[in-house]
């Protein structure tokens, strides 16, 4: 028999898939493929990091979740080098499905699946091509996002469009929770789109050469510094785009104090509250504390005021402003930042 043939009345053959991926976002796709109608082989993800203050290491998310289904997991620095290539061309796979996997694919890898690579991308491409879609997406104030299924090719993030689904960001939407709700559609939605693939009914489409944003940069510690010279409404988009991870972060008294909700402060009319007039002073500096209250902490911006509703003092645990300002002593006029 041809490749793909089978004899009436024989089960159809599991189609093999190798996995690629890292974060809490890619486990929750492995996870669907599991018990899904295909069978996943190999997963490849990235290597272990060291964890604490030299106490180990941490597994990838991916990596426990392939541990718990007992699939092999292969964890290569690069995976470009050619003994990875040859391992994946012995595997043979029908689809390779990759999910925030955090390496460059190159052409050698995409041309071996029967089936092709597949990216589980956070974001409706081409907005947002890059490392943290989700993040960014917040941080920018969009309105809608959602999940593409794209064709891998040697560009980033710049293959062929399969599918697509688009979901509403809410207001209070953070990092994490768009992270929550975006999992299970772009599970659902690789499922649908590989099963039309093998009927057939699949019809990529080319994606427009520029994208419609900037590019998703890579998040680090370093991005959630606040700048308190911004508008109060970027910096409250900030902090719910780096929650829970890197968080949003300011310093007091020298010390790091993490934001981890904070809202506008409006007039009665609806619109930002006029800077500094609680003092009568006109232009306060940016990160001035401009009003503290038994259960209000408000910072000046740049243009704007924000109040801080949710902080975690360096070396301690989060908490509400009033439990906050019970504990740690705050006076008008002192700034934030430095």
């Amino acid at each position: 028999m041809g490749t793909g043939e089978y004899s009436a009345g024989e089960p159809a053959p599991q189609r093999q898939v190798v996995f690629m991926g890292t974060p809490d976002f890619a486990s929750g796709i492995l996870e669907a493929l599991t018990q899904s109608e295909y069978h996943v082989m190999a997963v490849f993800t990235q290597p272990d990091r060291p964890k604490g203050r030299g106490k180990g290491v941490q597994f990838s998310p991916v990596k426990e979740t392939a541990m718990r289904h007992g699939i092999e997991v292969f964890q290569p620095v690069k995976i470009r080098q050619e003994e990875n290539v040859e391992l994946l061309r012995r595997l043979h796979p029908d689809f390779i499905v990759v999910a925030a996997f955090g390496q460059i694919i190159p052409q050698a890898i995409l041309d071996i699946p029967a089936h092709g690579c597949l990216n589980v991308h956070a974001s409706l491409l081409p907005a947002w091509r890059g490392a943290a879609p989700i993040q960014w997406s917040i941080i920018s104030g969009d309105t809608e996002t959602g999940i593409t299924i794209m064709k891998m090719n040697a560009g980033l993030d710049t293959g062929d469009i399969i599918s697509q689904k688009a979901i509403r960001i809410r207001k209070d939407e953070t990092g994490g929770s768009l992270f929550d709700r975006l999992m299970p559609v772009g599970a659902e939605l690789l499922l649908r789109t590989m099963r039309e693939i093998e009927a057939g009914r699949a019809v990529p489409r080319p994606q427009p050469e520029k994208s419609t944003t900037p590019y998703a940069s890579m998040l680090t510690k370093k991005s959630g510094l606040v700048d308190w010279t911004r508008r109060a409404d970027e910096i409250e988009r900030l902090i719910r785009g780096l929650s829970p991870w890197p968080s949003a972060y300011t310093f007091e008294h020298g010390k790091m104090l993490k934001i981890w909700k904070a809202e506008v402060v409006r007039s009665e009319t609806g619109g930002e509250a006029v800077p500094g007039r609680e003092q009568g002073n006109m232009n306060p500096e940016a990160g001035t504390i401009v009003r503290v209250m038994k259960t209000e902490l408000v910072v000046q911006t740049g243009c704007g005021l924000l109040s801080l509703l949710e902080l975690q003092p360096e070396g301690k645990k989060r908490m509400a402003v009033d439990a906050f300002l019970r504990g740690y002593r705050q006076s008008e006029g002192e700034r934030l930042g430095g």
